[in-house]
């Protein structure tokens, strides 16, 4: 660029606007502008009136390099620039507010000192509200003004120490909602409020003469409340038809069929040729969880009839162990409709009436078989659907996460060790009870959720221990890691994350034919 020392610089033209101008940044590398330290700056002339000059067309590239001063050759420091900024800057305003603030905090902190220091449970101070800016005054300075000079409740109130730039931003103030100061108590307000109006949804898309199961999905995907949970299932699994004129019917029908099976079949459990399904349906069921549920005469009663009559009508399976673990979650979701019960899995079922534990059983033998028909290849002869999948995991894991691929085969383990369970059981082993439920309601409402998006799941569910995999070093410590993996402490939003996670490597992989391939 041209330098001509007669020619006014670049930055110094405040008297006329110019396109692309550059103006001061408030930022990291340039604090706020702070009166009080740069009062000297604050000049009290009146604004000169700037009015709009109209640029001098070019005609050439010449022309306009020899009339047009770079930007960076100024080389003004950062006064000279604070200095220019505070031209348009009406110093009896800035100084009023600053004094205002200052005045406001100090009363505040005498205040807190004539009340005296609270108990552990007496009343916080409430933060005053921030002074308004007066007319015309500057919105950005009056906020960096009361900023740097809203001191923190632990120093003094007397402000004779001047303050530095790293104690220019205030310490944390809650301001309140509705009367309450409590963080966590804003957040369960806003929770159940959330919660709410989700259930509002809910319930005006089942109270329509015809439930628009696209619909339902969708909003079933991100967790299904615990009111309407029962209903939305039996219509997400195709228990119950869309039509709600046709379901009382639909009941009725089914819950008669399903007895006449029991009275049916269920006397032939002592035949020599169904004893030892029987048997080993009665040394599974005491094996489940959640025990104080399972070890219940009535509901062990259940479970037996449920498991042997579905055994008994799927010949090509059987009964298989693992199955008996996908029985728990219908039954506890079904049953919560019945009962007062915060926690179903802990519920007395001697208190609830003989009549509508008929139709939990009847209900949980359905949904049960209309999820096993998407699956059934998981449990026939050698469990080839099971097979299929475990080794559709390796690979996927290799490609999502190739260092802890890496290390369970530097350490011999193999997937079929800890994931073929994950596949039988449908994590109902790994993870608690209520985190199942919550898995099972996007499971409902994803298409072949139970089949084919459980995969993705498994595979983020592997990850999602990867620091914890990745500092065993023997394979006796990775397998009994992976198969007591610590998800006791689990709640719906640990389970939230893991679908999110996925549903990303679902919309990553799923429509990519060969990405099982290498």
């Amino acid at each position: 660029m041209a330098s001509d020392g007669a020619r006014k610089q670049f930055w110094k033209r405040s008297n006329s606007k110019v396109p692309g101008s550059i103006q001061h940044v408030y930022g990291a590398q340039h604090p706020p502008f702070d009166p009080l330290l740069h009062g000297t700056l604050l000049k009290a002339t009146p604004k000169v009136p700037t009015t709009p000059v109209k640029a001098k067309r070019v005609s050439t590239f010449q022309e306009f390099e020899s009339n047009t001063s770079d930007a960076w050759d100024a080389g003004e420091d950062d006064d000279e620039l604070l200095a220019m900024a505070a031209e348009s800057l009406n110093s009896e305003v800035v100084m009023e507010t600053a004094h205002r603030v200052l005045r406001d905090h100090s009363q505040r902190q005498e205040q807190h000192k004539l009340q005296g220091p609270q108990g552990p449970q007496g009343p916080e101070p409430q933060p005053s509200a921030e002074p308004a800016p007066g007319p015309g005054s500057d919105l950005r300075l009056v906020k960096s003004v009361s900023e740097s000079h809203t001191a923190c409740p632990a120093e003094s109130a007397s402000n004779t120490v001047p303050l530095q730039r790293s104690q220019s931003l205030p310490h944390s103030a809650t301001v309140t909602l509705g009367g309450s100061s409590d963080p966590s108590s804003l957040s369960s307000s806003a929770l159940s409020e959330r919660e709410a109006s989700r259930l509002d949804k809910f319930k005006q898309l089942l109270a329509g003469p015809n439930t628009d199961l696209e619909e339902l999905r969708k909003l079933s995907w991100s967790g299904i409340p615990k009111p309407v949970r029962p209903i939305t299932w039996k219509l997400l699994s195709g228990y119950l038809p869309a039509n709600v004129d046709r379901r009382p019917a639909t009941l009725q029908r089914k819950q008669k069929e399903y007895f006449a099976f029991v009275e049916r079949y269920y006397d032939s459990r002592n035949d020599e040729v169904h004893q030892d399904t029987y048997r080993q349906i009665h040394i599974d069921i005491p094996r489940m969880s959640p025990e104080a549920l399972t070890l219940q005469p009535r509901v062990t009663e259940i479970f037996e009839r449920i498991l042997f009559i579905w055994a008994i009508r799927h010949p090509a399976s059987g009964y298989v162990q693992g199955i008996n673990d996908l029985v728990t979650p219908f039954f506890v979701v079904f049953l919560c409709e019945h009962t007062e019960e915060e926690d179903v899995d802990i519920a007395d079922v001697s208190r609830v009436p003989t009549d509508v534990l008929c139709n939990v059983e009847a209900d949980t033998y359905w949904c049960m078989s209309k999820l096993l028909d998407g699956i059934q290849d998981n449990y026939t002869f050698a469990q080839p659907g099971i097979q299929m999948k475990v080794k559709m995991l390796e690979e996927l894991v290799s490609r999502i996460d190739e260092p802890v691929h890496r290390h369970l085969e530097r350490h011999e383990v193999h997937y079929l060790q800890f994931a073929f369970r994950w596949m039988n059981n449908l994590l109902t082993r790994e993870l608690p009870l209520r985190c199942t439920v919550r898995l099972w309601d996007t499971y409902q409402s994803e298409p072949e959720g139970f089949s084919h998006f459980h995969l993705y799941v498994c595979a983020a569910f592997l990850v999602r221990w990867r620091k914890e995999i990745l500092e065993e070093r023997d394979f006796q410590e990775l397998l009994l890691l992976l198969q007591n993996l610590p998800t006791a402490p689990w709640g719906d939003e640990d389970v939230s994350l893991l679908l999110a996670e996925a549903y990303r490597l679902k919309f990553a992989f799923a429509d990519a034919p060969n990405h099982y391939k290498r």
